[in-house]
């Protein structure tokens, strides 16, 4: 099993637009649905992904997380299109 503080903190060094926006990040794993949950929050948005096994090992490795990285992606100009 990976360690969430380690996932968290990779997640953060593939997507360091998470912390220059000041956006909070959490991950927690989920025995009910045997995936990570990456939840991202600022102000009134809020992002909740699945992250299957495999893709977290994946990540660990280096290896962007796409599904993740499109939802950060869209999130991000969700709340950049609200700062104008």
């Amino acid at each position: 099993m990976l360690d969430k503080k380690e996932l968290c903190d990779k997640i953060q060094q593939l997507y360091p637009d998470i912390e220059e926006c000041g956006i909070d990040l959490t991950v927690d794993y989920d025995r009910r649905q045997n995936a990570w949950v990456v939840d991202l929050k600022k102000d009134n948005h809020e992002l909740k992904h699945f992250l299957e096994n495999p893709d977290a090992k994946a990540c660990m490795s280096g290896k962007l997380c796409v599904a993740l990285g499109l939802e950060i992606a869209q999130l991000l100009k969700n709340i950049k299109g609200r700062q104008f």
